[in-house]
């Protein structure tokens, strides 16, 4: 998520311009800002605290790149709500993304050879005691995953 953020502020000021169309800053946040962010989300372990920066993350790119509204009604200016952000913006739920990439990979691992590395440490059971913290597992949350991706 830091070097979602790092990659937000460098192409800031390229967001804020006025000389470009707004469907041009949709593509540079779908194809620059969202693919650093996301890199690696197969392997994040969230909780709901985290999934909530993910979202303000998400909502963030657009409302520089539309801006502020004039209310019809007092006729002050107004940021916009996040049901009209998703509407403008036509971009699937962050939140929702990262959770079905990790399923994807947890079947991908699923599908691993019992002697790859990577099947040996998502599928195994490490020894000794976790420690106290309210931090769920990988696998906790692929199983809750399910009902919420559907």
């Amino acid at each position: 998520m830091k070097s979602g953020n790092a990659c937000y502020h460098s192409v800031l000021n390229l967001l804020c311009s006025s000389s470009l169309s707004k469907n041009l800053k949709n593509k540079i946040c779908r194809t620059i800002i969202l693919p650093v962010a996301l890199c690696g989300c197969e392997t994040w372990s969230f909780t709901f605290i985290e999934d909530r920066r993910l979202s303000v993350f998400e909502n963030r790119v657009p409302r520089i790149i539309f801006g502020s509204k004039r209310d019809e009604v007092t006729g002050e200016w107004r940021k916009l709500h996040n049901e009209e952000l998703n509407d403008l913006y036509c971009s699937p739920n962050i939140v929702r993304v990262t959770k079905s990439r990790r399923i994807r990979w947890a079947g991908h691992v699923t599908r691993m050879g019992r002697k790859r590395g990577v099947y040996r440490v998502v599928v195994g059971k490490p020894e000794g005691k976790r420690p106290l913290r309210r931090r769920r597992r990988w696998e906790d949350n692929i199983k809750m995953y399910p009902q919420e991706v559907e």
